[in-house]
Order: structure tokens, then sequence, then C-alpha cells
């Protein structure tokens, strides 16, 4: 079952791994450093953006669940190796995407170039692979170097969706599961390895993984037509001005009238700027069709299956976090 969080508990939730996470901040300092200037300049302005570091947190939370709270080595190298492949796609995104805003403040990109931002994100996934041989075993190599290459064919795949109103619920959920759910998975399953787990948990740690990551996913779609730019950090509607088509616009292109699929067919393919009242009435189109409640329940969904994962794991406050997470997964704003 899952517990009631509101979206402000995050720090709370985090309490089990608290001194964990400032120890990862300081070793994300200490393995960002480049003698290149560029590189510090353009890497502590990454640091400064924030960030919830979702995904090193399943990883140490994994791994302290699994093992009862022993400790585990090497869980905070692995922890800053997925957050930094993670920041490198963002990175990327942001390229691709032409985004300007993220986490409240530019975008790497708009304050220092296409270029800069295209070869820090090359920098980081070097620096994640010169850190992922550290515990000297094949299988994390195997996980991490699997998710980075499966990660840049969803890149490939939503480019590839971009402007395309065909796309449907399959395709969609695809390069979820390769995008975003793969690294999560990566993570909760390398917490599971350190921790000493069976196959059978580390299986297990795997699917959670995996559901929690596309929960978080369909709410960020979700979110991109429902919260502002103060709360998401980014342009709300981003999704829809740069042709994405995400489960709300799939759900109104299958559901909704006549005259609504017209217009959204349009949007999607645009190739410039969404006019502002072209996008108001394509927002109440998705508010008035149930495209929101749709997407919400599919992220449910998800965020209920990667509890029930969680029901084999051993009871401790560690598991207990686990499950606040799933909840948050739902609740948040941002």
């Amino acid at each position: 079952m899952i517990t009631s969080v509101k979206n402000n508990e995050l720090n709370q939730i985090l309490g089990p791994i608290s001194l964990d996470f400032k120890a990862l901040d300081d070793l994300i300092r200490l393995r960002l450093a480049s003698k290149v200037a560029l590189i510090d300049q353009i890497s502590s302005y990454i640091i400064q953006a924030g960030g919830k570091r979702v995904r090193p947190a399943l990883l140490m939370l994994v791994a302290k669940a699994l093992s009862n709270g022993k400790e585990t080595p090497h869980a905070l190298e692995l922890a800053a190796v997925v957050e930094f492949i993670h920041t490198a796609t963002l990175l990327h995104d942001d390229v691709v995407d032409e985004s300007t805003l993220r986490r409240g403040r530019e975008t790497a990109n708009a304050a220092f170039g296409n270029a800069a931002s295209v070869l820090v994100g090359d920098f980081l996934y070097s620096r994640a692979f010169q850190m992922m041989v550290g515990p000297n075993d094949l299988r994390v190599m195997d996980i991490l170097s699997d998710a980075t290459n499966t990660i840049a064919e969803g890149e490939v795949l939503q480019l590839l969706n971009m402007n395309d109103p065909e796309v449907d619920e399959e395709s969609y959920l695809r390069v979820i599961r390769y995008k975003t759910a793969k690294l999560f998975e990566a993570s909760t399953e390398l917490g599971a390895i350190i921790a000493g787990a069976s196959e059978a948990e580390r299986k297990t740690a795997a699917a959670f993984g995996r559901h929690i990551g596309t929960a978080f996913q369909l709410m960020d779609d979700l979110l991109d037509y429902t919260a502002d730019a103060e709360q998401m950090g980014k342009h709300a509607g981003d999704d829809l001005r740069e042709g994405k088509p995400t489960l709300p616009l799939i759900y109104l292109l299958e559901k909704g009238s006549h005259e609504e699929q017209i217009l959204v067919r349009a949007a999607i393919e645009q190739n410039q700027d969404l006019p502002q009242d072209v996008f108001a009435q394509i927002l109440k189109a998705v508010q008035d069709s149930g495209a929101l409640d749709y997407t919400q329940a599919a992220a449910q969904k998800e965020a209920h299956l990667a509890a029930d994962c969680l029901a084999s794991f051993p009871k401790n406050e560690a598991t207990d976090a686990l499950f606040a997470l799933c909840q948050y997964s739902l609740a948040r704003q941002s």
C-alpha cells in the first residue's frame, strides 16, 4: 500500500540517506573538477542549479533496504555515476529541444552556447565511465553501459517521433522505457548488486526502478499541462511547442472531437512557435477531454506496480522511504 505524502516532504522521505547525500554532493564537486576552465565553469553552474537527484537516492535507498542498513561499498561512487549520466542527458536534451529554462534558470546551452553544453555533456559521460570501473565488477559495467546505450536509442526514438501525430501510446511508452525508465532501473539494480542481494531481489529491484521511473515521466508529461513555470522550473506547454506527442495529446487525438483532432495534429506538425491562443485552445481541450485523468491513472498504475515490488523487501526505514517515493512520484508539483 502506498502511504500519503505531500509534495514538500521529499527531504523528509530521504532522511535515511541525508548524510549520504551530503557526502554525495562533496564527491560530485570533487569528480567534476577539471583543469579546463570552461568545464569547471559549466559544472559549477549545473551544481548550483540543484535538482532532486532521485536516481542516486533510489540507488542508495535500495542498497540500504536490501542490506538492512549495512555498509555498501561503492554506493556513493555509483550514485555519482548515475547522476552524471542523467545530467549529461539533460545537457544534450536541452540542446536538441532548444530549451531555454530548466529548474527555474537559464539552461546551460542558453547561458554558454550549444557547443559548450554538448561537449561538457560528453565530459560527464566520460567521467562516469571512468568512475564505473571502480567497483571492478563486470555486472556494474554491463548495467551502466547497457543503460547508456538504451538512453541514446530513446533519444533518437523521441527525435523520430517529433512532429508526428501518428505516434501511438505503445510507441510513446517505448520512448519512456528507453529514455527515462532505463536509468531508474539501472540505479535500483545497482543498489541491489552492491547490497549483495540475490538474483531474485536484483530482478525485483530493477522492476521497481522501471515502474517508478515510468510513473515519474508520466507525471512530468501531465505537469506540462497543469503546472506553471515557477512550479516546474521550465516553461509550461514546452512539450507541445516542441512538437512532442505525449500521452495527454495522444489521448486527445484518439478521443477528442474532429475539430480538436485537427487542431492538435496541426500543432504537433508545426515547425514554428505555437501561437498562445492556439495553445490555450489545446490546453482547454486536454483538460476537458479526460486526457489528464487518463495520464494520471497510467502514472498511478505504474506507481502501484512499483510499490508491489517492495513487498518482498526487508522491513526497515529505507524500504519505508521507497514506499513514500512511490506516492511522491504522484503527488509532486515539480
